[in-house]
């Protein structure tokens, strides 16, 4: 029988120890979306948006979300990031609708990897995007958010092989 080793011998949660495996360079790419009207895209764009630039906000925060993952998922251990990239391009939808990309590039020499980190920075800034424009529109989408590719680790690498939408 495989042994869960994010439960204790009650069965019960616990953080995984790892103070025993070794430091290797680990990445984690994580993409997530915002579905927007074209009047929140122009007012992006342009810089029109009162609370100030839309991206460079969401960017910060997405920055910090990173640095602070351990603090909101119970399990993750904290993490010395050695950098977090955030990246943003535009898609045409239908119906007068634009897709926010946001990719999400972490890295750190430790001994656990930086998936959720990658995933609550690509999380935090589409969540932030929200924040800054809900005023002039509440119907935005977020998502779908997920990991793009990993790298080093027991575990070895992954990459996302199927398209998501």
């Amino acid at each position: 029988m495989a042994e869960f080793t994010h439960f204790n011998e009650e069965g019960r949660a616990k953080m995984v120890d790892v103070s025993d495996k070794p430091e290797t360079v680990r990445t984690a790419l994580a993409h997530s979306s915002i579905t927007v009207s074209e009047e929140i895209y122009l007012k992006i764009t342009n810089h029109e948006m009162k609370k100030g630039d839309v991206l460079a906000v969401a960017q910060v925060a997405a920055v910090m979300a990173a640095k602070k993952t351990w603090d909101i998922i119970p399990m993750c251990h904290p993490l010395p990031l050695t950098g977090v990239n955030i990246t943003f391009s535009w898609e045409q939808g239908h119906n007068k609708t634009y897709q926010l990309h946001i990719a999400a590039a972490v890295k750190t020499k430790g001994s656990t990897g930086v998936e959720m980190e990658a995933l609550t920075a690509s999380s935090a800034c589409a969540l932030t995007v929200y924040d800054m424009c809900k005023a002039v529109d509440k119907g935005m989408i977020i998502g779908p958010t997920y990991l793009v590719e990993k790298t080093g680790g027991k575990n070895g690498d992954f990459i996302r092989t199927e398209l998501v939408k």
